[in-house]
């Protein structure tokens, strides 16, 4: 198989913020890079009435936007003549036929081998329509292959999620769906699984045993800005639990796959969202805490609450923030609690993983009286990539005391480069068939599953919102769900400047 593809990609929803800040770019990347063949073309579908010049021009804008670099004008223009517009109604058959005959067209003149990749990017309340308008139109029908790929939420919940799933069924077959989840591209969380089964010293650890807890934080210091009617409906728990979260979670607690075949991996993740434990409604408030940012400070400037987003109702219900404890109820994770928390509003940007491991039952320094850190791997995900070790060692010129110490890797500082872009990978994997990487039905249908109770709940009990000011970590209460279990949330560490962004320093731990 050649890492150089060849397709006619169609885009739908190619006006919108998700193609021109990560698509395009995205794109461009692969072509610059020498990862996707010459013989593509890219049809960007939308209501509006621009022409193929208008389109170009806002695609090689898009591409110097992204770029930290100068983009050379003569390869963004050759990049951007392999696009087209076609204005579209998604509910009217005609834009569909009319659509086949341009597809047809560029086949011949880029040489295409009739492959079509039809990216989603656009409400998900279209994508069953869309997939059965193509399938009228003989769109999907190919002589080479043709892929979907849609993006998040999948469906509100889970019936609405089945039936989303059903009309697109219709069309294309599972191995031809690619349900983007853009986290799942980002270089460290791939790392994950290069930890786990390529590091004897950290496998032959990865269980109850050693393990006193998992912590998982990503957070944003923005607020919902123009997304406040998006996230009224969705939510946090919607937006971010149902996927991100726990898609990180499964590849931490997964069982090693017998090799790294993608159904063999997708398939040790699904079991880890089987074994979760559910949580009913009487044990929401046990388990899970919601939060809804008020008026604070980020960065020196001044942020309103949300429900003072002109989007948003004054007695919003709408959680921006939570944080849950999630059990494991199998062999390998039995009493080990995986801490998670997201939010909007928060102190700082960032995405990381903790494992911290469990006291020595004998530990001859503790006999001394002596004060021991914790051992703790740190997996920095974003906006650095990297990993810390924490361990204990001599404090120098000292009598039998100790001190924490932290063994960094940071990615960009080591090896002098920054990461592909999540979506410039899960795009080329996409065309390449590569589905690892991508969320199967059956991982979605579990997720929800484990959400639907929560969410449930919640709809019908009301909060005490605001609960926390923009700018801080979130509510009390969450830092009440680790306390009950005698742990606290360890805090995040910027790991190329090796300094504390939130929460306490090193040495007061």
């Amino acid at each position: 198989m050649t890492n150089q593809p060849s397709c006619a990609i169609v885009i739908f929803g190619a006006t919108g913020d998700l193609a021109k800040r990560k698509l395009f770019p995205s794109l461009y990347n692969l072509f610059k890079n020498g990862n996707l063949s010459h013989r593509f073309s890219v049809v960007g579908v939308a209501r509006r009435k621009w022409s193929n010049d208008y389109f170009r021009e806002r695609v090689i804008e898009a591409v110097q936007e992204a770029s930290g670099e100068t983009v050379s004008e003569e390869e963004a223009r050759s990049f951007s003549e392999h696009f087209y517009y076609h204005p579209f109604d998604v509910t009217d058959t005609a834009s569909f036929t009319s659509l086949k005959q341009l597809l047809d067209q560029l086949d011949h003149t880029y040489d295409i081998p009739n492959n079509r990749l039809f990216y989603l990017a656009m409400a998900p309340e279209y994508f069953g329509t869309i997939a059965l308008h193509l399938n009228e139109a003989e769109l999907t029908n190919v002589d080479g292959w043709k892929r979907l790929v849609i993006e998040k939420p999948f469906g509100h919940d889970l019936p609405s999620a089945e039936i989303l799933n059903d009309q697109i069924r219709e069309v294309f077959k599972e191995e031809e769906i690619f349900r983007i989840d853009h986290y799942l591209g980002k270089e460290m969380v791939q790392n994950i699984e290069v930890i786990r089964f390529a590091n004897a010293m950290f496998e032959h650890l990865w269980s109850n045993r050693f393990i006193a807890n998992v912590q998982i934080t990503s957070s944003e210091s923005i607020d919902v800005g123009d997304r406040g009617h998006y996230y009224e409906k969705s939510g946090a728990l919607r937006d971010m639990v149902q996927n991100h979260m726990l898609q990180m979670v499964s590849l931490l607690a997964m069982e090693p796959p017998i090799n790294l075949s993608t159904e063999e991996v997708r398939g040790e993740k699904v079991k880890v969202l089987r074994s979760l434990r559910k949580i009913t409604k009487d044990d929401v408030d046990q388990y899970v805490v919601r939060g809804q940012y008020g008026p604070g400070e980020v960065d020196s400037t001044e942020i309103k609450g949300f429900r003072e987003n002109e989007k948003v109702t004054d007695e919003s219900n709408t959680e921006t923030f939570v944080a849950a404890k999630l059990m494991i109820d199998n062999h390998r994770w039995a009493g080990v609690p995986f801490y998670i928390r997201t939010g909007k509003s928060m102190t700082v940007k960032s995405t990381q993983i903790v494992i911290e491991f469990k006291d020595l039952p004998m530990n001859l320094y503790s006999q001394q009286h002596v004060s021991l850190g914790k051992n703790l791997l740190t997996i920095h995900i974003q906006p650095d990539e990297g990993i810390t070790l924490q361990m204990n060692v001599k404090k120098p010129g000292s009598n039998g005391e100790t001190t924490p110490i932290a063994m960094e890797f940071s990615k960009k500082s080591a090896l002098k480069m920054n990461s592909p872009e999540a979506y410039e990978r899960l795009m080329h994997d996409c065309m390449l068939g590569d589905a690892t990487n991508f969320t199967r039905w059956d991982e979605v249908a579990y997720s929800w599953r484990f959400i639907d109770p929560i969410a449930e709940h919640w709809q019908v009990k009301k909060e005490a919102f605001p609960n926390y000011a923009a700018g801080t970590m979130g509510p009390e209460a969450a830092d009440q769900l680790l306390a009950a279990d005698g742990f606290h949330w360890w805090p995040i560490k910027n790991v190329e400047n090796n300094t504390v962004v939130s929460g306490k320093a090193l040495d007061d731990q």
